[in-house]
């Protein structure tokens, strides 16, 4: 008998196959089960009748518990009333090993009751369906890249030095005889990437120890950072552009049903998608915050509350640039025209979901990006390594930064990032 999973029923109506998967749910009505069935690819209603399966297997198919783990033959049928559009009718089941008492019930829970269960909480239909638009995303964003040219380029976690400062960096004791930190970025090992190949990505794992409780904070998230020689920042802008409209209309293209499932409204999502998106300077920037009533003076960086405001005016990602660079790292490159700026983007999401990516060009001349680091109070020797980029055949080279889990709450229309990431780590939480 053919073993298929859920996601090709499609591909074998009126044929006899099975599944096997988990119990998600189950239901009766007289003398028919109705047992849905989950496998990881998608949910299948098997309707399980006395007639088909004798008195015996069908009273034992009234006490299976949820997420008993079973094989189901039937007949494929397909119902546009069912969920995926097909449903199977039982001829036989057989059980791996029964579940009772499984702790997520179909009522009401608390979300600190469900992150101590994100083991299974990840089983649930909602869960799986942010996953899957999670596991999307960063299937774009590899694709996206590797269509254009670019090199994988793999930066350490275990980094000698922040690339923005020690503030929010987690210290570890490196085999006793030193300080080692995770990294808060790969983008400083890109560039060396981005001088050797032309055109790189990084993406991979980076933590931040801020101690944040907001929505849009984790303190271990994934990013993934192109850097480009002979990019300037406004080719930068375009590349940032091109990517976050590349991932909406894939997303929209092969994700339909799990944003269906999340009751996401597609409509702001297929503006988003669309191009060229708005670009404004950060004195626009301030200017429109004001007229707004919001109370900010110029040189402040934006938070939350001013991100939400600002990107409220646009239906589609706005890219805000040129930030006073006392309020940017190190490396960004100064505007020749206005020395006090730094040659730096960020885009903000509409719908309120705030800064998506941040990037921008990098100090290119060996002695000011020294003087740069000695100013932040930054100990040279660590950065030998990165000044020799420097040294040897420099460049102009720009790049930027997205966060995964950041995009994929705003793909998915979610409040919070914590559902965005199978496990997440926040100030108050490491467990499971």
């Amino acid at each position: 008998m053919a073993w298929v999973y859920i996601e090709a029923l499609g591909r074998h109506v009126g044929e006899e196959v099975t599944l096997k998967g988990w119990l998600y749910n189950r239901r009766s009505s007289g003398k028919i089960h109705f047992l849905m069935v989950r496998d990881g690819t998608g949910f299948c209603q098997c309707v399980a009748s006395l007639a088909d399966l004798g008195a015996e297997a069908f009273a034992a198919a009234d006490h299976l518990g949820q997420e008993t783990s079973l094989e189901v033959t039937g007949v494929v049928r397909q119902d546009r009333r069912a969920p995926g559009g097909y449903e199977l009718t039982v001829k036989r089941y057989t059980v791996y090993a029964p579940a009772a008492d499984y702790p997520i019930t179909p009522k009401e829970h608390g979300v600190a009751f469900l992150l101590d269960l994100r083991h299974l909480w990840v089983r649930s239909l909602r869960q799986h369906a942010i996953l899957r638009v999670r596991d999307e995303v960063t299937s774009a964003a590899h694709d996206f890249f590797h269509q254009r040219g670019f090199v994988l380029f793999d930066a350490p976690i275990l980094t000698p030095t922040s690339c923005e400062g020690t503030t929010n960096l987690f210290e570890i004791d490196y085999f006793g005889e030193r300080k080692a930190y995770l990294t808060q970025s790969g983008q400083l090992y890109a560039e060396a990437g981005a001088l050797a190949f032309g055109k790189v990505y990084c993406f991979g794992p980076t933590f931040r120890a801020e101690k944040s409780k907001t929505r849009r904070h984790l303190t271990e998230f994934w990013m993934v950072e192109p850097e480009v020689a002979f990019y300037t920042l406004a080719e930068d802008m375009q590349l940032a552009e091109d990517f976050v409209s590349y991932i909406l209309r894939r997303v929209l293209e092969r994700r339909a049903g799990e944003l269906a499932t999340l009751e996401r409204d597609i409509e702001p999502l297929r503006r988003a998608a669309e191009t060229p998106y708005p670009r404004i300077t950060y004195d626009e920037a301030i200017e429109r915050l004001r007229a707004k009533g919001v109370a900010i003076k110029w040189g402040d960086d934006f938070g939350g509350d001013e991100e939400t405001a600002l990107s409220s005016e646009f239906d589609r990602p706005v890219m805000v640039h040129r930030y006073p660079a006392a309020c940017k790292a190190f490396y960004m490159k100064r505007d020749p025209a206005r020395p006090e700026l730094a040659l730096c983007v960020d885009m903000l999401a509409p719908e309120g979901y705030g800064e998506i990516i941040g990037g921008g060009q990098r100090e290119d001349d060996y002695e000011t990006l020294r003087g740069r680091i000695v100013e932040n109070g930054l100990p040279l020797e660590p950065f030998g390594w990165y000044l020799d980029l420097r040294r040897y055949g420099s460049v102009p080279h720009a790049g930027f930064g997205m966060g995964i889990e950041r995009m994929v709450a705003w793909v998915c229309g979610l409040h919070h990032i914590r559902e965005t990431i199978p496990f997440p780590r926040m100030m108050e939480r490491i467990e499971p």
